[in-house]
This record gives C-alpha cells, sequence and structure tokens, in this order.
C-alpha cells in the first residue's frame, strides 16, 4: 500500500506559504493620493510663506490699513460685493416699480374715453385728445384708456421736470407732447369751431411752457463774475520793404588821379 507522506508533506509546505494581499481598486489608489496631495498643499499653504497664511494676515491688516492701503484682492472682493449688492437693490426697486405702474394701468380702463366726461374751458382740449385717443387706438394691444393715461403722464412729467432741472431733453419731449396735442385737437374737432380749438390748445401749452421752460434763453450765457471767454490771436504783419537802390559810383573813384 503506497504511503501519503507525499500528500501531507505538500501540504504542508502550502500552508506555509505566503498569503497574497488583495490590491485596492485604481479609484480608491487614485483617491487616497489626491487626499494626500490636498493634504500637503493645505499644510503648505498654512506655513509662515504660505498663499492662505499671507492672505489671513491680509484680513486682520485690512481694517487698520483702510480701503485705500488693504490689499489688492481685498478691495477687489468688496467692490464685487457692493457692486453686485447695488444690482440686486436696483433689480428689486425695478421690479417693485413695475409692478406699482403694472397695477395703475390696470386700473387705467375705468377712465372714459371717448366720453364727453370734461367740462368748461379744460373740455376744449380735453374732450377733442380722449376722441382721438379712443378713434385711433382700435388694434392695439392696449386698452385707449391706457394709452390717454400714459399721454397724460407724459405731459405732467415733461412740465414738473422741465421746471425743475431744466433739462434739454425733457424741454424737447415737453415740446412734442404739445405739438401732438394740438395736432389731436385739430384733427378731433368739428370744422366748424376747429382753429378756435387749436388756438385755444396752443396758448394753454404757451401758458404751460412759461414753467417747463423756465430758463430758457437764446442768449449766450455769461456767469457773474467770470469774465467772457475772448479768443485773441495776436499777429504781426511787416510790411515787405522794397530792396535799396544800389549806390552810384563814381567811374574815377579808383583811379588815384581826379580831374
Amino acid at each position: 500500500m503506497q504511503s501519503n507522506d507525499n500528500t501531507h508533506q505538500d501540504r504542508q509546505e502550502l500552508a506555509y506559504l505566503p498569503v497574497p494581499i488583495p490590491k485596492a481598486p485604481a479609484k480608491q489608489r487614485r483617491l487616497a493620493a489626491l487626499r494626500e496631495g490636498l493634504r500637503d498643499w493645505w499644510n503648505r499653504a498654512w506655513d509662515a510663506d504660505g498663499v492662505l497664511h499671507e492672505m489671513w494676515d491680509d484680513v486682520l491688516s485690512a481694517p487698520e490699513d483702510g480701503f485705500r492701503y488693504m490689499a489688492p484682492w481685498i478691495r477687489t472682493v468688496l467692490m464685487t460685493a457692493g457692486l453686485a449688492f447695488v444690482v440686486l437693490m436696483a433689480k428689486a426697486a425695478g421690479e417693485v416699480v413695475l409692478q406699482a405702474l403694472r397695477q395703475i394701468l390696470t386700473a387705467v380702463p375705468k377712465v372714459q374715453v371717448g366720453v364727453d366726461t370734461s367740462s368748461g374751458v379744460a373740455a376744449v382740449v380735453d374732450q377733442p385728445v380722449r376722441t382721438y385717443i379712443a378713434q385711433h387706438s382700435t388694434g392695439l394691444p392696449v386698452a385707449a384708456s391706457t394709452v390717454y393715461t400714459l399721454w397724460l403722464l407724459t405731459g405732467i412729467t415733461g412740465l414738473v421736470l422741465g421746471y425743475l432741472f431744466r433739462n434739454n431733453g425733457v424741454r424737447v419731449m415737453w415740446t412734442v407732447w404739445g405739438a401732438a396735442t394740438v395736432v389731436m385737437v385739430w384733427t378731433a374737432t368739428p370744422q366748424a369751431s376747429r382753429p378756435v380749438a387749436a388756438g385755444l390748445a396752443v396758448l394753454a401749452w404757451t401758458f404751460l411752457s412759461a414753467f417747463a421752460m423756465r430758463g430758457l434763453t437764446l442768449r449766450r450765457r455769461i456767469v457773474a463774475g467770470r469774465p467772457a471767454k475772448v479768443t485773441v490771436k495776436p499777429e504781426i504783419h511787416v510790411p515787405v520793404q522794397p530792396p535799396a537802390p544800389a549806390a552810384e559810383q563814381h567811374p574815377h573813384s579808383g583811379c588815384p588821379f581826379r580831374d
């Protein structure tokens, strides 16, 4: 019978063989290397000459240095944050204004256009304007009453801003508004009373222009205490002198013996 000693010996040799250690996946190795690199960078950045250490010193010294002498990167961050805040505030204010204007224009249809709702001298100008807007606003995406309200707000804005700020652009808007009003009055008024209505519209616009065009003058404005600018170009004209005639020489001036 064959002995099993060889088999037992092989099993003993296999028991002493080193067990292979499974390798970590490549993804885990990369993550471990990345964490190790970040840890090393963080430690170096907070050293005495590190980037984060210097930035932290800039932050601590910013209150003492003031806005003018603080680190440029801190000044840039503050300016960017301030600009972003202003933009956000302007956007929020614009949304509030637009919402209020939308509510006003939504309530505008309560204004009757094309109906004689005014009386007195004002009706001479107001009723033709209402009628003209009602007749020529058909098919527009806004109601006729909205157009009438915008026309009225434009006139009030031109009158008030022209009186307060004396701005040429506002004065142009007021002039165009007045001319358009006179045209609407002329067109929508019956032919028999058309000249009188247009004349009253021009008189009313001229009277209000005394306030909207306040300070307007056609003369050149000279500030008191400041001399007027006068351009002086000094020029000296020297007349060209004719050449002097040559002195006549005696025919015997070179001779030692004269007659």
